[in-house]
């Protein structure tokens, strides 16, 4: 196992979902779909929808506050905050900064970083390696999603995956042989077209666009899954490798919770039995940036998460994205 000269690791979790539940038995009442269908084909039961006036901001701010009280840090101590979305509040300000403003961290720079369901590793890996170098003491990380404003709730096939919340960590200098280890991130571009959503400068939303679906959410479901089981336990993987530790050492996957067909073929790879691996899907349903860190702090809340764990998060996304983190829970 690496040992860093400076190791940052993760001080404080939380998380947030909005109050609405939609059940797959609620869906059944406007689109052509069963709870059965679901459920045998993804492991979703339900999702949390936001509320007209609720935004990606609202969910940060209580995930992050949650993080900070979990951690025992004053939001004016933070130096960095990183908002890894894909449904910003606006275009400007960035949603980071808006969630800076709200909390009060007056001393902290503050960013959006894009890339889909893989931003919270991505986001992760970025401010363990400014605090390694000494640059920041305290980074918060929230991944957060309004995805029902994006989805075509008129597409069966794609509608009924989705879901919103928010769920942050505080990342922090850690004893020595604790933390982060081991970290990797990639993407593919030329798959793109595989799950995307046509909209912006090149594209600008209109109301017929809207209403036809031409700029909400595509995505092609084969193509993903087959990119899916191969993206996420490759990313675990090469973690693993550069924390200097092997498959065996895993004691918790956090996996993103995308489809549980995909989480169940990554633990086979990676060899870890289904009792090590957190899953929630069936509550949330795909949160993007979201799930990692929603079921690293239910993970962590609920005590599967113990100090001492070699915990490996690993997941997928639009880009096409992928990235993992491998640490020693502190």
């Amino acid at each position: 196992m690496i040992v860093k000269a400076n190791p940052a690791g993760i001080l404080g979790t939380g998380h947030s979902v909005p109050d609405q539940v939609w059940t797959n038995e609620y869906l059944e009442t406007f689109l052509d779909t069963s709870d059965e269908w679901i459920r045998t084909r993804t492991g979703i039961g339900a999702r949390h929808v936001a509320p007209e006036g609720v935004n990606t901001s609202d969910l940060s701010i209580e995930a992050a506050q949650q993080a900070l009280e979990a951690a025992n840090v004053k939001a004016e101590d933070l130096d960095l905050i990183i908002v890894c979305t894909l449904t910003p509040d606006l275009t400007l300000p960035s949603t980071a900064c808006m969630v800076q403003a709200k909390l009060g961290a007056v001393h902290a720079a503050a960013f959006d970083l894009e890339a889909a369901c893989s931003g919270f590793a991505y986001g992760s890996i970025i401010a363990s390696q400014m605090i390694e170098n000494g640059m920041y003491n305290h980074v918060l990380v929230i991944g957060a999603e309004v995805l029902s404003r994006v989805i075509n709730w008129k597409d069966r096939a794609t509608c009924v995956l989705f879901g919103d919340g928010a769920g942050a960590a505080v990342i922090g200098r850690v004893p020595s042989g604790y933390g982060i280890l081991g970290g990797a991130m990639g993407a593919d571009g030329t798959g793109g077209d595989f799950l995307t959503i046509r909209s912006g400068i090149a594209q600008p939303m209109t109301d017929a666009r809207r209403e036809d679906g031409s700029a909400l959410a595509i995505m092609d479901g084969k193509e993903v899954y087959k990119f899916a089981v191969k993206a996420m336990p490759h990313a675990a993987e090469l973690a693993l490798e550069r924390a200097e530790l092997t498959k065996e050492d895993i004691d918790v996957l956090v996996p993103h919770q995308a489809n549980i067909r995909i989480i169940e073929s990554a633990a086979r790879r990676l060899q870890v039995p289904m009792e090590k691996v957190y899953v929630n899907i069936e509550k949330y349903a795909n949160t993007s940036g979201a799930s990692i860190p929603i079921a690293l702090d239910e993970a962590v809340r609920t005590g599967m998460i113990k100090r001492g764990d070699i915990v490996c998060l690993a997941g997928f996304g639009a880009g096409l994205t992928w990235g993992s983190v491998v640490m020693k829970w502190y």
